[in-house]
């Protein structure tokens, strides 16, 4: 346990008195006691006490989300572009976030560039909100002495990135609610309302319709086994989530069947070239060489027939193909990006031509979820009068038949 607290930066609370004697006290991040003492020394702090601070509540801690890295940026980027130093910024940075658990990695990464760390290495300590992409952008720009410009650029690819992710959210949200509500209703309706017509309709004494008797029988079952049918429906979520997260080959399966899904399927191509494209341009106009860009822009595509691509694109330039020709050959992306990436190639401006497919792709995206949004609202209305209506005329079906019988 102590080797493992001598390797990485843990969180320590501190009390102490300042060069004037004044008492004072915080929080700040070392490898272990000593360390902290020594470098609040430097600071002009005699400690009187260091001790590491416990995680209470852990399961409590609020997730930090690609959103909250995305504003971090921004504010990170603003902060320089304004002349603010490095370490300076993180504070203002830090007291201005809402989520806890971001401020107290800002807060980290503060204490990591005052001990001589640089800014990349930091982020490097926090992969599970710094992915290798982001890293390698700010190491980028640090080599180059151009960190504010490259703060703004990796702040314009996180907002295009969460823009366009928010678009797909939206596309799927709209119908999943509606059919979760119609789902809820149909079955308030067999469970309370069904069994009150079933008592009335056994006064009758005469046999029902058959659709009548198909909706009391469904009435029965969902009562019988409803508890049942929560389990296997909570269930059949779990499996099918952690299926996905544990299975690479049903993960892969999945991207696959998306790509060949009707309207659903064209969304996520586009999504897909989006990413691609911005990412790729982002990488190459931070002077990434172009082979570690595409093994950068493989995992950022989100499927795995295009991760697969970019690879053998990745290997083809490897061997000096062109990288139009190199993705040509693979057969999976569209025209429009194919030449806009030869006159990138032939012009030297591949970055700016990259752009202009990231942001048509982005704007088809989200003319794509507009359609699909406008589509779906007649169809899913559709569906909730096939449900809702089909229980209603279940229901006064044998009243009808009574009243025609007794006229």
């Amino acid at each position: 346990m102590a080797s493992k607290t001598a390797q990485q930066n843990v969180t320590f609370i501190y009390e102490g008195v300042d060069r004037k004697g004044a008492k004072v006290k915080g929080e700040t991040t070392g490898k272990a006691p000593s360390t902290v003492r020594a470098e609040l020394r430097k600071q002009g702090i005699n400690a009187k006490k260091v001790v590491k601070k416990r995680e209470l509540n852990i399961g409590g801690k609020k997730k930090i989300k690609s959103v909250d890295i995305t504003i971090f940026t921004r504010q990170m980027a603003t902060m320089m572009r304004a002349g603010v130093p490095l370490v300076q910024a993180f504070e203002i940075v830090a007291d201005g976030l809402e989520n806890p658990s971001m401020k107290e990695v800002v807060l980290k990464l503060k204490a990591d560039v005052e001990a001589g760390g640089n800014f990349a290495s930091a982020l490097k300590n926090h992969p599970d909100q710094f992915d290798d992409l982001y890293c390698s952008l700010i190491d980028a720009g640090e080599q180059s002495g151009a960190l504010e410009t490259m703060l703004d650029r990796v702040a314009i690819y996180k907002e295009k990135s969460e823009a366009l992710k928010q678009k797909i959210k939206k596309a799927m949200k709209y119908p999943a609610t509606v059919i979760v509500a119609a789902v809820i209703v149909t079955a308030i309706l067999l469970i309370k309302v069904v069994p009150v017509f079933e008592g009335l309709f056994a006064g009758f004494g005469a046999e029902l319709p058959a659709f009548t008797q198909f909706v009391i029988g469904l009435s029965k079952g969902l009562q019988n086994n409803f508890l049942l049918i929560l389990v296997i429906i909570f269930l059949s979520a779990v499996g099918f989530t952690q299926l996905k997260k544990r299975s690479q080959a049903f993960s892969d399966m999945l991207d696959r069947l998306i790509l060949r899904l009707p309207i659903v399927g064209d969304l996520a191509f586009k999504s897909t070239i989006a990413r691609y494209a911005r990412t790729l341009a982002t990488t190459f106009a931070a002077g990434v060489p172009l082979i570690e860009a595409l093994e950068t822009c493989a995992g950022a595509t989100g499927n795995v027939i295009y991760r697969n691509a970019v690879y053998q694109v990745r290997d083809d330039v490897a061997t000096g193909q062109q990288l139009q020709f190199a993705m040509r050959s693979t057969g999976v992306f569209p025209a429009m990006a194919l030449q806009m990436t030869a006159i990138g190639e032939e012009s030297g401006s591949l970055d700016a031509m990259l752009e202009k497919v990231a942001i048509y792709y982005e704007e088809e995206v989200d003319n794509a979820v507009d359609g699909l949004t406008s589509m779906m609202e007649p169809l899913i209305m559709s569906v909730l009068g096939v449900l809702i209506g089909g229980l209603i005329i279940a229901m006064y079906l044998p009243i009808f038949q009574l009243g025609n019988v007794v006229g």
